[in-house]
């Protein structure tokens, strides 16, 4: 294990970067992943000290594999739902708005962001039933989940622990179901304009009725395609707020809002927040220290 300082530190291929009491190891994944993985990534608290953090959405669906302490709370804000409680490994769809997660300290995990239909193909369901929805790991890999865990959490190093879940998750994305081309079509015009791009325009490239695109985008990604173009826009908006020195006003006209107070409303209506409070706050995979 590292130690408490420093950063860029790499032992067998992983490498590990400090942040405060937190640690984040890294290794590059197979490349068979790429089509599929964003992020992927280990995670330990040197210090124990409890925090609550808001996610908003990202357009990615997400697992996290809790190694220590699990989740005391897992919350959709304003919503009550079976996810309240303790949450041990878990596994997320897409959302359309904030989640707030409250953790005692001490956490080691491994996270990974999946585009949707990588996750589609990973967790072998339909994604629309993990849209808005946090699940027990076990109920998208199956029994073996626990299993995989505890091996993981007993593994000696980082690098041991990257190999186990690349041979095991490398399977499951070997033979799970393949999107249809359209919807990975419509997803990759969707993700590569930010959103903002009509939909009529992307089923008309795609071949299909906005009907039919639709129902199949919607079963596949999890979001309609409407409201997956608006986390998209969104999500660019986050980016360009956080690096710094960027006026919301030249970020409302490079996303595609109509104006400013469009994108304050979108802010408060997928995040719960504003973009003022987005630009000053420091902003990791999607969450936002509350």
């Amino acid at each position: 294990m590292w130690g408490t300082g420093g950063s860029g530190v790499i032992r067998r291929g992983v490498e590990a970067t400090c942040l405060g009491d937190r640690w984040r190891a890294t290794r590059p994944w197979p490349v068979s992943w790429r089509p599929y993985v964003v992020s992927y990534a280990g995670y330990w608290d040197t210090a124990i000290s409890p925090y609550r953090v808001r996610l908003v959405p990202t357009g990615r669906a997400v697992v996290v594999i809790n190694l220590a302490e699990p989740f005391t709370q897992v919350l959709r804000p304003g919503r009550e739902g079976p996810s309240g409680g303790v949450v041990g490994s878990l596994a997320g769809g897409l959302e359309d708005g904030p989640r707030e997660l409250v953790h005692p300290g001490g956490q080691m995990a491994i996270r990974l962001e999946l585009t949707p239909l990588g996750a589609y193909r990973l967790f072998a369901v339909p994604m629309s039933e993990l849209a808005n929805r946090v699940v027990e790991l076990a109920d998208v890999l199956g029994p073996g989940a626990g299993e995989l865990v505890e091996r993981l959490a007993a593994a000696p190093d980082w690098a041991s622990r990257f190999d186990l879940l690349d041979v095991a998750l490398s399977a499951r994305f070997e033979r799970g179901p393949v999107p249809a081309p359209e919807v990975s079509q419509a997803w990759r015009l969707l993700s590569g304009a930010g959103g903002a791009v009509p939909i009529a325009r992307v089923a008309a490239e795609v071949g299909w009725s906005q009907g039919h695109l639709v129902r199949r985008f919607t079963e596949q990604v999890g979001l309609t395609p409407k409201m997956s173009a608006r986390v998209l826009r969104f999500h660019r908006a986050v980016g360009l707020l956080t690096c710094g020195g960027v006026d919301p006003v030249e970020v409302s006209a490079a996303c595609g809002f109509y104006d400013q107070a469009h994108l304050n409303r979108e802010f408060r209506a997928l995040a719960g927040t504003t973009p003022g409070r987005v630009a000053g706050a420091r902003v990791a995979e999607g969450a936002l220290a509350h």
